[in-house]
């Protein structure tokens, strides 16, 4: 793929981090940043799309750019185990080190397919001052992958960390170990996403090499002392089987310990495998149970809206600890250092009480201008509601939860460079939410098919699809 900087996100190149040159006097160069080791012609991209030779040198097109920058709560990235209910501000990029044909965000990762109306730009000092405009203490790299980012990533988390705030990377970890050394230094929480534990799994389906580096840089994080929590993602007819999970089970205990939370996550159909059904969810309640049976303390289901399958349990007495439904979580009985407080046994959630920060309410207009209904289903039980308003200013809307007198109305603020909040399914009778925004401010829907799924389309049937003439197109080539 050549470098055609009239393309508008292609104009702006930035030097690259971990490469060198291909030696015998060429103008190649190699990209050290993943274990594909790309090597890359002059005027050429690399197999991620967003990283170039131009004269010799090794340039990123993705600096600063990224998808719509979103407020979602910290179990959105399969992590339980610290500030149980925080906010955090979601920013993902465009491309991907990898090309997985079940991709539930093909239409930024894989930048063939990139609509230039969904990349915004953004600065590492107005993300951070976005934070603190707003009370967010949380900044996660997420969505198609942050490895890519690279750059970015490294230098916002820097000045993130300088100004109090927590960093969190959602990765599928195929990266090389310089990279890693650098993240360890800046990034707070890892929440690494575990494909399969098959080599011919990464090869066939994700665009990677080999499984080998995922998990060796699995296990550098782990020693590094940082916050590590783990998730695989059943994916139906290909990783969902008791013998997959078994081995999983098996590597997580040998190799990490019982105590790193794991996820294990249903999957829904997309991109390029679109002949299949969402994963039932007898198969993910299956794997919780075997992974807990193997002895791994901390086990939850992802992408379930129910009660019961992703709360964590006091290992020492079995009280219920943190109360989970969906993505709303609450410590129920943990003290500020993560112990039960029934038998004070250690639950090895971090800074347990700080997310309760996520429900203070924040001051809403009294210039009302409309209200819109988001209706939940059998595909959707989140939304993205986005925004658009006066950047300059905090906008103040109101979240009314539809069917159920359970929760109050909430108040929620966009502003600096934050326009969309999630609002999710939090009880069984609740049937959607209504939101109300104050005068001169215009609101879209986006519907969540998964919490890893970044959607471009206010459109639920174009979201479900897939890209249906790229997977014909496909099969037409096999």
């Amino acid at each position: 793929m050549k470098i055609d900087q009239d393309v508008s996100w292609m104009r702006d190149a930035y030097p690259a981090t971990h490469w060198e040159k291909a030696g015998n006097g060429s103008s190649m160069v190699v990209c050290n940043l993943s274990p594909r080791h790309c090597k890359i012609a002059e005027g050429h991209l690399g197999r991620c799309g967003v990283r170039g030779n131009i004269g010799g040198e090794l340039y990123t097109f993705n600096y600063g750019k990224s998808v719509e920058a979103t407020m979602e709560y910290i179990e959105t990235e399969a992590v339980n185990h610290f500030r149980p209910g925080a906010k955090i501000l979601s920013l993902g990029n465009i491309g991907c080190m990898m090309s997985c044909d079940f991709c539930q965000n093909w239409r930024t990762s894989q930048v063939r397919h990139l609509d230039q109306a969904d990349v915004r730009r953004y600065t590492p000092e107005q993300i951070v001052a976005t934070c603190e405009m707003l009370g967010i203490e949380v900044i996660s790299w997420t969505y198609n992958d942050p490895v890519v980012w690279h750059e970015f990533v490294v230098e916002t988390s820097r000045l993130a960390q300088s100004a109090g705030i927590i960093t969190l990377y959602k990765s599928a970890f195929y990266i090389e170990s310089g990279a890693v050394d650098e993240l360890i230094d800046c990034i707070d929480i890892f929440s690494i996403s575990l494909k399969s534990m098959d080599e011919k799994f990464y090869r066939k389906f994700t665009g990677g090499t080999h499984l080998q580096p995922v998990l060796d840089m699995i296990r550098k994080v782990h020693a590094s002392g940082r916050h590590l929590e783990l998730s695989q993602l059943l994916i139906t007819g290909r990783n969902d089987t008791e013998e997959e999970i078994a081995k999983t089970n098996t590597w997580v205990l040998e190799h990490v310990g019982d105590r790193v939370p794991l996820h294990y996550v249903a999957f829904h159909p997309a991109y390029l495998y679109t002949s299949v059904r969402r994963t039932p969810e007898a198969i993910v309640l299956k794997a919780r149970e075997m992974a807990m049976e193997a002895g791994i303390r901390y086990v939850y289901c992802g992408n379930m809206f129910r009660d019961g399958v992703s709360d964590t349990h006091c290992p020492g007495c079995g009280t219920r600890t943190v109360r989970r439904y969906g993505l709303k979580a609450e410590a129920v009985a943990l003290d500020e250092a993560g112990c039960c407080t029934q038998c004070g046994t250690p639950n090895d959630v971090r800074q347990a009480l700080k997310g309760r920060a996520a429900e203070v309410a924040l001051p809403t207009s009294p210039d009302t201008h409309c209200s819109k209904d988001f209706l939940w289903n059998a595909e959707a039980n989140s939304v993205h509601i986005e925004v658009t308003h006066d950047a300059q200013t905090v906008c103040a809307l109101q979240l009314e939860r539809i069917g159920t007198d359970a929760v109050p109305v909430q108040s929620f603020a966009t502003g600096g460079v934050l326009r969309r909040i999630i609002a999710s399914r939090q009880t069984d009778d609740e049937t959607g939410v209504r939101v109300t925004l104050p005068k001169g401010a215009v609101l879209h829907f986006y519907p969540v098919l998964d919490r890893a799924h970044f959607p471009t389309s206010e459109s639920l049937e174009r979201e479900i699809a897939g890209y249906r003439e790229e997977r014909m197109d496909a099969m037409a080539r096999a």
